[in-house]
């Protein structure tokens, strides 16, 4: 990816180094994943399996009175790690081209693909936050464990550093955040949402 933002910001723009490529936009493309796999799509045994989750409750269709998107990025040792399909989407689901599209119930707070876009599709106004949305998925996160990947965790919103506990992190539209795990630190990616998101 970085090779072809290099390519297309020498032709737009001349030349670049690897640091600056990092933080042009990049096109967020649906079922296309972003980073490599480490976890497997879904929730874990202790997320959604239907059961409600820090008053998030799983419902047979998508919620849409409030419907926006976040992005979520996670470095682990300087590589991305792709945040897995399915995430608050109860089993038994498929993933058909890189996609989730059904499955046995959809939390407000899910992932239908492995881009790291998060979609809050709630019933209401509420304020959602990243700790919830580890918590629908069953997995920790902290100041030293993001999801089972231990060290120490920076972590930033909209590309400024964030000093607080990274589980109050308020989810937002188009907010875009990194969760960085040891190093070596990364330049904290941008993303382009899709069109309609």
């Amino acid at each position: 990816m970085v090779t072809i933002m290099l390519v297309l910001a020498l032709l737009l723009h001349g030349p670049v180094d690897a640091a600056s490529a990092q933080r042009l936009p990049i096109a967020i493309v649906q079922g296309v994943q972003i980073g490599k796999t480490m976890f497997e799509p879904g929730d874990t045994p202790r997320g959604g399996n239907g059961q409600p989750v820090d008053g998030i409750e799983s419902s047979s269709h998508e919620m849409l009175s409030v419907h926006v998107h976040a992005h979520l990025s996670l470095f682990f040792d300087g590589a991305q790690i792709a945040i897995p399909p399915g995430i608050g989407i109860v089993k038994p689901f498929r993933v058909e081209n890189g996609f989730v599209g059904a499955g046995g119930g959809f939390y407000w707070l899910h992932t239908h693909d492995a881009t790291g876009i998060i979609h809050i599709e709630s019933p209401d106004s509420r304020t959602y936050t990243l700790g919830q949305f580890f918590d629908v998925w069953g997995e920790p996160l902290s100041a030293r464990n993001v999801a089972g990947l231990q060290g120490a965790v920076r972590a930033f919103v909209d590309g400024k550093p964030y000093a607080g506990n990274p589980r109050n992190i308020m989810l937002a539209a188009h907010r875009q955040i990194t969760l960085e795990v040891g190093g070596p630190i990364v330049t904290p990616p941008v993303y382009v949402f899709p069109n309609g998101l």
